[in-house]
């Protein structure tokens, strides 16, 4: 049986502002990514893997083409804060 993760930001309160920058970070990436809807930029990066990826029934995708979407999406988020991170190190330096 299918286990589903009921995933909350570690800050209460910041889902929306996570929600904006994972819009923000995946249009600059090339995606059409509304900061309206963001959980609608994993249906481009799938599409643009080649990846089935539906709104319900994914019972037959496998785990290696679930993270290979997941990791796209969250790869990229990684990069832009870390990218931020270092601006601001060296600001203050």
């Amino acid at each position: 049986m299918a286990r589903r993760r009921n995933r909350q930001p570690v800050v209460p309160g910041s889902g929306q502002a996570l929600d904006a920058f994972k819009a923000e970070v995946m249009h600059r990436a090339g995606y059409t990514a509304s900061s309206a809807q963001p959980e609608r930029v994993k249906y481009e990066v799938a599409s643009s893997l080649g990846i089935p990826l539906k709104p319900s029934g994914n019972g037959a995708l496998s785990t290696e083409q679930a993270g290979k979407i997941g990791g796209q999406i969250g790869g990229t988020m990684v990069r832009e804060m870390i990218r931020l991170a270092q601006e601001q190190l060296a600001r203050k330096s």
